[in-house]
């Protein structure tokens, strides 16, 4: 058995290419030993454990954690975390072993973006997040108002006057405010109290429609939330139920990453070919903040990477069930 054991610091402390290589391929081979799912999948592609470069590792489609329990072990989870889905649909499941690599994902990557959380009062407008259980992006945010710990941090279900009430009040005394919430609703918020924003309160949006609204690609939603809110750009952040960190956007939908997560853009019709920056496939992620279920995650979305490691998600496949995380593509 592999003696390889998660070190939380090694990971969040990734400062070059090669460290992040040399990693991930520890990872890979504990996740191999360990994680019974996962070495089923890669004894059924044929490359085993027998594996020297990341561009040679199996990524596991997301779609198995609807059906699998992807885990490492037998340790009990802290948490379990459920994807959301349309009536009918069936939903992901991410065991949680050990939710402090959860928090300190989650506080590293937003302080590499925008500093500390005590400089902000959240405003969250998530309302089918809030209606059921398990949601990591409600847990997301919750974790960021307990670091912030501003009186007026407050979730909103469809209280769009009080929420309008909320923002002039924090914008009268310049606080600065980041309102996150899924398109649909913020769109909704929009259309009945479209307030003159100050330039640096962030509006930040995590896709979604939940088949509330027509589908639209992220240009389209963006410039929509630019012109009621007559500011010049909308922020996004990129995560799923099935990984532990997440990406952010500052304008235009060009996502960056934390340097313990990777984007790689794999050929459609074939799994193990990857494509250069400036082409577009489907998304595969590396995320070693996930070494207690799985570090390496294909997915239905398809995207592009640029030359400096950022990325722009740019749609889903036509066959893929709809994530609650994700626009859809034209």
């Amino acid at each position: 058995m592999n003696e390889f054991k998660p070190d939380i610091n090694r990971i969040f402390n990734i400062s070059t290419e090669m460290e992040f290589q040399e990693l991930a391929l520890q990872i890979f081979h504990f996740q191999y030993s360990q994680n019974e799912v996962y070495r089923r999948f890669c004894d059924l592609l044929g490359t085993g454990n027998k594996i020297g470069a990341i561009s040679e590792i199996p990524f596991l489609p997301v779609e198995l954690f609807k059906t699998h329990k992807v885990q490492c072990g037998s340790e009990p989870a802290e948490r379990i975390f459920i994807s959301s889905g349309t009536t009918g649909q069936t939903t992901s499941k991410h065991f949680v072993n050990r939710l402090s690599l959860y928090d300190e994902s989650l506080t590293r990557t937003f302080e590499m973006f925008y500093g500390s959380p005590e400089n902000y009062c959240f405003l969250a407008l998530l309302p089918s997040y809030l209606e059921r259980e398990g949601s990591s992006l409600v847990y997301m945010v919750s974790k960021l108002m307990s670091l912030s710990n501003h009186a007026q941090n407050g979730f909103y279900l469809y209280e769009h006057q009080k929420l309008a009430q909320t923002i002039e009040h924090l914008i009268e005394k310049q606080q600065r405010v980041i309102l996150i919430g899924v398109s649909y609703a913020l769109l909704d918020f929009s259309e009945v109290y479209p307030i003159h924003l100050p330039p640096d309160l962030i509006v930040m949006e995590t896709g979604g429609m939940k088949g509330r609204k027509k589908e639209m690609i992220r240009k389209e939603l963006h410039e929509i939330l630019s012109s009621r809110f007559q500011i010049s750009s909308i922020h996004s952040e990129y995560g799923m139920t099935e990984l532990l960190s997440q990406a952010y956007s500052k304008n235009n939908g060009v996502f960056g990453t934390p340097p313990w997560m990777k984007i790689m853009i794999r050929d459609i019709n074939d799994p193990f070919r990857y494509l250069s920056a400036g082409k577009t496939g489907a998304i595969n992620i590396i995320d070693l903040a996930n070494i207690n279920s799985c570090a390496f995650i294909s997915t239905q979305d398809l995207g592009r990477t640029d030359h400096n490691g950022s990325f722009e998600v740019l749609g889903r496949f036509d066959q893929s069930d709809m994530r609650g995380c994700n626009l859809m593509i034209t």
